[in-house]
């Protein structure tokens, strides 16, 4: 992979949009954008095993274990524009549980990626699926995308939702239904 350095890369790209790149409030800016693209792209740092890796027999349920509202941002791949998310998370154990900040974690290190939404749904299903071998999975993502709002057909109150099935989600209507309102959908 070529080494570039994103701050010249940065400069360039003001260079085409400001008639004067070096005034005082853009003097800075690549710097800046570059530390904020360290703490937007983390997520091709982390690796979402090691987040599902430490895992309890002791209290683990057979019962759905739902954590919701985890609310982020991530940067859509197509516009390289921020998209707000709420996610949400199910899962019926099957033996094992995962400490609860973990799902949230795993959630954060998908969002930290050039992404879109529905691949991010599914990235997270199937990182519990294969990691915590559950009964059943679902997530649900609702997403705004400025890539919609400020630019294009400029809709600034649509929601987009992406859901990820697995398991007993997928053949149990039950199931489904009791994980929906749970999260009030």
């Amino acid at each position: 992979m070529r080494v570039l350095d994103r701050k010249n890369i940065v400069r360039e790209l003001l260079d085409t949009i400001d008639p004067d790149p070096d005034r005082e409030g853009l003097v800075d800016t690549p710097k800046r954008v570059d530390k904020a693209y360290n703490e937007l792209f983390q997520g091709y740092d982390q690796d979402p095993e090691d987040i599902l890796k430490a895992t309890f027999v002791d209290g683990a349920c057979d019962e759905m274990v739902v954590l919701k509202d985890i609310r982020g941002h991530s940067t859509c791949e197509h516009h390289v524009l921020p998209f707000s998310y709420v996610a949400h998370v199910g899962y019926i154990p099957d033996g094992k549980v995962v400490g609860v900040s973990k799902i949230a974690r795993l959630v954060e290190v998908f969002a930290r990626r050039l992404q879109i939404q529905e691949k991010m749904t599914t990235q997270v299903a199937d990182t519990m699926v294969k990691h915590l071998a559950p009964v059943g999975c679902m997530v649900v993502v609702e997403g705004q995308h400025l890539c919609m709002q400020a630019r294009g057909v400029k809709q600034r109150d649509t929601v987009m939702i992406t859901s990820a099935v697995r398991g007993l989600f997928r053949t149990d209507e039950k199931a489904r239904r009791e994980f929906l309102s749970l999260i009030g959908k």
